[in-house]
């Protein structure tokens, strides 16, 4: 499924949301929940946490149900700004500077938090468009990389990402923030093994291309590869690069020249290189 769309309407104001005191107990229940929610490394009993105004708000523009914003005293301003955009009663809760701080998984908090339940898609939303591009993250461990390139996949035109067993989940607060909202609006599964989800992909009839960090001759530049056709691209490990099973399943690879003697690019930069090679292919073709 897609996130829903928000409905139209003739009212010149959003709904009331739901007010409560200002919490000032460290053990308040929803405090103990977005603390947990915010510092856990995968969803929280299906629910995902939001921090930052930029990711709350990116998440009422795409539609998406809050199930709680919580905002520090010193965020008032931000929070009028965010309630203008909701379009349907949403729990507000409001606590100290102190008490956010404490709940907060950033340095530098903004004061401003969500809840949401997790997004729920299918193998069929990968394939949208009848010309599906699908990136496969195969083990990539770093939140922050994971979501810089589930960032780069939107913006260059992938259809939607499968994130395999072994790599860090897409909604974990550091990817969704890394994502830029990205994690939110692109279909993503994740949590699949291997073998299960390439033959997905191939019985759908995508080729698979594997982005090789070793020195194989048989590994071609990518713009020598036909990105014009129903292609998922593979992303291995940071430092491991795509496991040997992994890489003779795929129907072609492709590797990225470098100068000497540099070996290898951070993931999220290689990534997004070949990205932006396929997304040119793929504006030609159009």
């Amino acid at each position: 499924m897609t996130p829903p769309s928000r409905p139209s309407s003739s009212k010149s104001a959003p709904p009331r949301a739901p007010q409560s005191a200002p919490i000032t107990s460290r053990e308040n229940h929803w405090l103990k929940l977005f603390r947990a929610v915010l510092h856990s490394s995968r969803p929280e009993d299906e629910r995902i946490g939001l921090e930052g105004v930029r990711l709350v708000s990116d998440a009422v523009r795409s539609g998406f149900e809050l199930e709680a914003i919580l905002a520090s005293a010193t965020a008032e301003k931000s929070l009028a700004t965010l309630l203008a955009e909701l379009d349907r009663p949403t729990l507000v809760l409001r606590t100290t500077d102190k008490l956010f701080t404490s709940v907060a998984a950033t340095e530098t908090p903004q004061g401003i938090a969500a809840l949401l339940r997790a997004p729920q898609f299918v193998f069929e939303n990968l394939l949208r468009g009848g010309d599906p591009f699908v990136v496969v993250l195969a083990g990539v461990q770093d939140p922050g990389n994971v979501g810089t390139i589930l960032r780069s996949a939107e913006a260059l035109g992938a259809t939607g990402a499968i994130a395999l067993r072994g790599t860090a989940h897409p909604y974990s607060p550091k990817a969704l923030r890394a994502s830029a909202g990205s994690s939110l609006r692109l279909p993503i599964l994740f949590e699949l093994a291997a073998p299960v989800a390439l033959a997905q992909l191939r019985v759908s009839g995508l080729k698979i291309v594997a982005a090789s960090c070793a020195k194989n001759p048989a590994a071609r530049d990518p713009n020598e590869f036909n990105f014009r056709q129903p292609v998922a691209l593979l992303i291995g490990n940071e430092g491991a690069g795509l496991g040997p099973e992994i890489e003779r399943s795929a129907d072609a690879l492709i590797r990225i020249q470098l100068a000497e003697p540099v070996d290898s690019l951070n993931a999220a930069v290689a990534a997004s290189l070949i990205l932006y090679e396929a997304a040119r292919q793929r504006r030609d073709l159009k």
